[in-house]
């Protein structure tokens, strides 16, 4: 394992060069970076975060595509990072490899489950990362930990290679410290064209989710709202209630409406019971890929890991057609979620940031409006920051 040196990024360092001649002009050339320890990379076994698992597994003998597309682009790796156990949890703690410190808030936790790629490029040990995201493992250390982050449209990048947590729900993402480098690493995994930046004809912006916050709200959408009225214009800035559009247009919900969720103080009752139907999709299909494993091995787990990972084990698959169907129809009604997370300084020295979502398939339109606003938005951050002190 890696010293402090490396905040506690690391399991494993090593090197892996390019697969291409020096002299290549390539999209990431001299860009270094890091894998989360949860994707295939030949001859290394994968240890999906525990030990036992590292134990009771032989090393790969092939590469998950989306690393050797890395490699393929001109970067190198550095090493594999620390994640949480089976990716089962989002705070980026980890019993026996330790967790990565938060660069940006060390009294803090990295966030998880993609914990060591997040710190590995919040703390400049890398140019960018590769983690997963299935319930926000890259959308939430990315906003704990001060950096871009960015889960693609569910498919669009190959996940084979990589040890499935809920294939349903399982994405390859990824971490920058800039726009720039962001955006290059999305157009090589999502084999992307260069294209023009094509003008967003309406940005939304949900207002009954931002009042759920601890902060002012106007500290996060005025930052936002400025920027996209510098840039785009304020016509195209609308507002809307995310809740209620969502129990309007996805009606299998209602099975989940009996489960307490309307009396929950700090939830938008109908995204409650769609995080509801997440989870019970999630615990199903994990015990699905792990149980048998789980069930012979007995692995030592952490805190917090082993009671949610026993839990999905003794589960039963109740009601899993019912998510099935609840996913069916959010991807219709949003046309499915694509996110990405974007650092907006920070409020009483804890960082700052918010999700964008487009339709699905539109990961190169919102990559290239990332970078378009991304300038203007710490422009806006700066103002921000200086009035509130």
């Amino acid at each position: 394992m890696a010293g402090e040196s490396d905040y506690g990024a690391f399991t494993e360092k090593f090197i892996i060069q390019p697969s291409s001649s020096p002299d290549q002009e390539l999209p990431l050339k001299g860009l270094t970076f890091a894998v989360k320890d949860i994707f295939d990379m030949e001859g290394y076994v994968t240890g999906f975060g525990n030990p036992d698992w590292a134990r009771t597994h032989s090393a790969a003998t092939t590469t998950a595509p989306a690393v050797l597309a890395m490699l393929n682009g001109g970067a190198t790796c550095v090493g594999r990072t620390v994640m949480d156990e089976m990716a089962y949890s989002i705070n980026g703690e980890n019993k026996h490899y330790g967790t990565p410190k938060n660069i940006c808030s060390p009294d803090r936790l990295p966030g998880g489950s993609s914990s060591g790629s997040a710190v590995a490029v919040g703390g400049m040990l890398v140019d960018f990362s590769l983690g997963t995201d299935t319930g926000g493992s890259v959308r939430v250390p990315a906003s704990y930990c001060g950096i871009l982050g960015f889960r693609p449209s569910h498919g669009v990048v190959s996940t084979s290679g990589v040890i499935p947590l809920a294939q349903s729900l399982d994405t390859v993402g990824w971490f920058a410290r800039d726009a720039d480098i962001l955006n290059r690493v999305g157009r090589v995994l999502l084999q992307l064209p260069e294209v023009e930046p094509v003008k967003p004809t309406h940005i939304t912006i949900a207002e009954d989710c931002f009042q759920l916050l601890s902060i002012p709200s106007h500290r996060v959408t005025s930052v936002l709202v400025k920027s996209v009225e510098k840039i785009f214009g304020g016509h195209i800035v609308k507002y809307a209630c995310l809740g209620d559009y969502v129990k309007d247009n996805v009606p299998t919900l209602k099975h989940f409406k009996g489960e307490r969720l309307e009396d929950q103080e700090y939830n938008v009752a109908p995204l409650a019971a769609l995080s509801s139907a997440y989870r019970r999709l999630e615990r199903s299909e994990f015990k699905n890929n792990h149980g048998e494993w789980v069930s012979t091995v007995k692995p030592d787990l952490g805190p917090g890991i082993s009671e949610r990972v026993w839990a999905a084990v003794r589960s039963t698959d109740e009601n899993i057609d019912v998510c099935h169907s609840v996913k069916t129809e959010l991807r219709a009604a949003l046309t499915a979620l694509l996110g990405v997370s974007i650092p907006l300084g920070t409020y009483d020295n804890l960082p700052v940031s918010i999700s964008l979502l487009a339709k699905h398939g539109s990961d190169g339109f919102l990559l290239n409006l990332v970078e378009t606003l991304y300038g203007t938005l710490k422009e806006q951050i700066d103002i921000a920051q200086e009035l509130s002190y």
